[in-house]
Order: structure tokens, then C-alpha cells, then sequence
């Protein structure tokens, strides 16, 4: 395929996205995107954000119901549990990032869920978790399993969040890189959702936590694109902590 856009090809590819998903861009936009606009793609198009290769399957899932109160399109879902309280739950995969360093990956993991349940006005009251390594006797698998169960319990015990489940299965499969599905629930007043779409004019806003580390804000992208072991684990080590002041201020809001 010729390159037929005045942005060069090199920039366009290591900003993480294909061909047709500029061409896309440049549609959509009427022109070509600046590099702000590049970089925001990136962040917002790579898979580790927008799901692109697994949302044809997603949307098979069953999303509705008379006790649904929210589905898909929030920062986790919401089910009616009776005299006006609801259950609040998030599940997210971080397979890659625990692959490459199993303690920060799988801690982020819990961390962003937890997270989330902050955000729709919830008190997180359980952690669970789905777990898949390789052969046991790989010589990979020891370290990453150690790894990944402590990077679980130590964010929720930061927290003061138990994990009351979980499960975990072993094959070849993953030999070359594991599964970490990790879950969070949360109780809150079904009147007191927090919706992330706000409205009107004069809204205050309020940032908490800590500011965007050394990493930037291209930390999935880098992850995506298989750069240097060190540097994603850098960036892993980075958004660790930001993740972790975040919690920490949203445990003492929710209060």
C-alpha cells in the first residue's frame, strides 16, 4: 500500500496505530491529525484501552435485564439488589503487563478496578480473581505465579479490600503469556450512583492524585509495540504508584 499522507509513515506507526486506522482518523477529522491529536489516538486506540480485537466477542455477552440498572459504557456495572442497594462490579484483564513483571502488572490490574468502583459512588467489599500460567514445571512459571498472586494481595491489603475467590488453571498454552482476570465489588445506595457523563455550565473540577509520571501518558502504547523489556517495567513501576495515591484518596472521598 503507497503512503499517500503528508504525516510520515514512521511517526503514524510508532504512535502504535495501522494504516487504515489513520485513514480512518483523516475521515473523520476532514484533515490530518496534529500530534497532539496523534497522541491522543494512540492512547485511546491501542488495544489495551479500546478492546478493538475482543469487542466482537464482548458484544455477544447478555448486558440487559430487569435488574440491570447499568450495562456497558461506565466505569463498571450496576445490578439491583434489592432495598435500594445495588452491586457495583468491574472486571479487567492484565495479561501482558503481568507477563512482563507479574508483581506491578498484576497490582495495577486490581488497582484500576478498584478504582473504577470508586468512581460510580461505590464502597469496594471484595476482590476475586481468574488466573491462567503455563506448565508448572516451565521455568517461567514459579516466578510469575509468585509474582502475580502477591502483586493481587498486596494492592487489595493496601487498600483493606479482601480477595474472598478465585481460581487457577494451568496449560501450555500460556506458556507464553499468562491470564490474570481480576474482579472487584463494591455496595452503594442505587440514589447515589456516580455517572462519569456530566452536564451544565460552571461544573467545578477537582483533580486528585498524583500527576502523569516520567512514563507520560503512552504507557499502553509502549507496552502494545513491544519495546524494551526495562522500559515497560518502568512505566509499570510508574503508573503503580500513581494508581496507588489515586486509591488512597478515593478510599478517604468515599468516606
Amino acid at each position: 500500500m503507497v503512503w499517500s499522507h503528508k504525516t510520515e509513515q514512521l511517526l503514524v506507526e510508532s504512535h502504535g496505530l495501522k494504516h487504515d486506522e489513520f485513514d480512518l482518523i483523516v475521515q473523520g477529522l476532514g484533515r490530518e491529525p496534529n500530534l497532539t491529536e496523534l497522541g491522543i489516538f494512540s492512547a485511546m486506540w491501542n488495544e489495551h484501552c479500546s478492546y478493538k480485537s475482543s469487542k466482537f466477542w464482548l458484544k455477544k455477552l447478555p448486558t440487559t435485564g430487569d435488574r440491570v440498572v447499568q450495562g456497558p459504557g461506565e466505569n463498571a456495572g450496576v445490578i439491583d439488589i434489592d432495598d435500594g442497594d445495588v452491586a457495583v462490579f468491574k472486571m479487567e484483564s492484565h495479561n501482558h503487563p503481568s507477563y512482563i513483571e507479574p508483581y506491578q502488572g498484576a497490582a495495577t490490574g486490581v488497582g484500576g478496578i478498584l478504582r473504577d468502583i470508586f468512581t460510580m459512588g461505590a464502597r469496594p467489599v471484595a476482590n476475586l480473581n481468574a488466573l491462567r500460567f503455563g506448565e508448572p514445571t516451565h521455568p517461567k512459571t514459579r516466578h510469575l505465579l509468585t509474582g502475580v498472586v502477591e502483586g493481587i494481595g498486596g494492592y487489595g491489603n493496601c487498600i483493606g479490600i479482601p480477595t474472598v475467590g478465585g481460581e487457577v488453571n494451568f496449560h501450555p498454552s500460556y506458556n507464553g503469556n499468562i491470564l490474570v482476570n481480576a474482579m472487584t465489588v463494591g455496595i452503594a445506595k442505587k440514589e447515589k450512583i456516580f455517572y462519569s457523563a456530566a452536564a451544565g455550565i460552571g461544573n467545578p473540577v477537582v483533580y486528585v492524585g498524583s500527576k502523569t509520571g516520567r512514563d507520560g501518558i503512552h504507557g499502553a502504547k509502549w507496552l502494545l509495540l513491544n519495546l524494551m523489556m526495562t522500559l515497560r517495567i518502568k512505566n509499570q513501576q510508574y503508573k503503580l504508584v500513581i494508581l496507588l495515591l489515586k486509591n488512597y484518596y478515593s478510599k478517604h472521598v468515599s468516606n
